[in-house]
């Protein structure tokens, strides 16, 4: 499985509430996890994102671009935590060591009701 396959599989297992399933298979003991709305330890991050598919159990996870760069791979997905929810963009960067993920970044943003933009979000 490449890097890029990894990091979609955790992704989808995330967003599908089965998070200790991705850390499980795919993370590394040295995980730091860089989001100023979280502790940077595996733990607090597998809770929150089991509490938000409890949360959201409709959420739907579209991944759109996945970028492989040697230990690093960017995803840029769309995320929709209800069928009529106008969703998220996000962005998360997985750096690796040995195809085990040992740091994360993620940024999100909201998709805005009205957009001036005409090419839109995605």
């Amino acid at each position: 499985m490449t890097k890029k396959e990894i990091s979609i599989q955790f992704l989808k297992y995330s967003a599908s509430g089965q998070s200790r399933i991705a850390f499980e298979l795919f993370v590394s003991q040295q995980f730091k996890h860089h989001n100023p709305f979280f502790k940077a330890d595996p733990d607090s991050l597998i809770v929150a994102m089991e509490e938000n598919a409890k949360l959201f159990p409709e959420k739907r996870i579209e991944i759109l671009r996945a970028l492989e760069d040697e230990n690093l791979v960017s995803i840029h997905s769309y995320v929709k935590l209800f069928p009529t929810h106008v969703g998220i963009a996000l962005i998360h960067i997985f750096r690796f060591e040995e195809n085990k993920i040992v740091e994360l970044w993620d940024f999100g943003q909201a998709v805005p009701e009205d957009m001036i933009n005409e090419n839109g979000m995605f």
